[in-house]
């Protein structure tokens, strides 16, 4: 039964694997990746600094401890 079927085509060659990325970075690509990184910390900092509370709780300001012109 087997001279009844028609054989396969054969298969196309396999292409050639491309050629892996450089580790090396451009002078150019190295400056943008530390200017990304300033601007993250910078986000980063002026973020913290917003938060008025801490892992103890709410920190009150010396500014509610003194008396005021209609009393305290």
């Amino acid at each position: 039964m087997g001279f009844l079927k028609p054989k396969p085509p054969a298969l196309p060659a396999v292409p050639p694997a491309p050629e892996p990325p450089s580790d090396e970075l451009s002078p150019e690509e190295k400056e943008r990746i530390a200017k990304e990184q300033a601007a993250v910390e910078r986000r980063r900092r002026g973020r913290k600094s917003t938060i008025l509370t801490s892992p103890l709780g709410v920190q009150e300001s010396r500014e509610e401890e003194l008396e005021t012109l209609l009393g305290k």
